[in-house]
């Protein structure tokens, strides 16, 4: 049996790969920084699809929670064969309103942690000549828009360079682009989503269901949703400078309160 280690497990994206890799079969590794609610998510995957369930209490905004998340990655007794690098947040704030403490925890999170787990996790997969790693970055890759923005562009380049490198290998990597998905990301930043239509939601699960099938297909970037893969094509075509307006825009519409 199979074993998938996932970060920010506790609830949105990370909660819903959870779900679907125990109903798939896979034993888990469960990371995230509140413990109780890693047992009781634990504790009810177990019970209901007869995986085993390991709980790992990490904050990846500190060496010692990187630290002790790569020693499990690193671990060929009891490897681990698909990383799920989604632990993440928002700043609320435009460029200057936000303290360079919260940006540069923010880089350690999104972009130190995501480098050295994806590295932990790759090194024994390449040894065993399988696995994956799916890097859960965002839409927001692809519109100059803060420190966010920049992170997650961060994420898709990294991982699409060391898919590209490690092609042949059996190891497979993967960025995942969401657009907006209904979890507790944006209340935790204290950001505003009133306005934001209907249309432009996604369901995690969904999400998680299209994402598993990308990677399976081979590809090193996922945005899964037509209607973001319309969006993205759109801001790739269009002149930096509009794509630039239209993000401050869309950021005073969505953005913070």
């Amino acid at each position: 049996m199979t074993t998938a280690l996932i970060t920010g497990a506790t609830a949105g994206i990370g909660a819903a790969f959870a779900r679907r890799l125990a109903a798939d079969g896979h034993n888990l590794v469960l990371v995230a920084r509140d413990e109780k609610r890693l047992r009781e998510q634990a504790t009810e995957l177990h019970d209901r699809h007869r995986v085993e369930a390991e709980v790992l209490r990490a904050d990846l905004s500190e060496e010692k929670g990187i630290e002790a998340v790569e020693a499990r990655l690193s671990d060929r007794k009891n490897p681990v064969d698909l990383l799920v690098n989604n632990a993440g947040f928002g700043n609320k704030g435009r460029y200057l309103e936000v303290s360079m403490a919260d940006e540069l925890t923010m880089l350690k999170v999104h972009c130190e942690a995501v480098l050295r787990l994806t590295s932990a996790a790759a090194a024994g997969m390449r040894e065993r000549r399988r696995g994956g790693v799916v890097n859960v970055a965002s839409v927001a890759a692809f519109v100059p828009r803060g420190t966010y923005g920049a992170s997650k562009a961060w994420v898709v380049q990294f991982t699409q360079g060391a898919a590209r490198d490690l092609a042949g290998s059996g190891v497979r990597l993967m960025a995942l682009c969401p657009g907006f998905v209904r979890t507790e990301f944006h209340q935790r930043a204290g950001m505003g989503t009133e306005n934001v239509p209907g249309w432009m939601w996604l369901d995690a699960d969904k999400l998680v269901d299209a994402a598993l099938k990308d990677l399976a297909r081979g590809k090193s970037l996922s945005i899964p949703d037509p209607r973001y893969k319309a969006l993205t094509g759109l801001m790739k075509l269009a002149p930096r400078r509009a794509v630039s307006r239209a993000s401050a825009t869309t950021g005073r519409r969505y953005g913070p309160n």
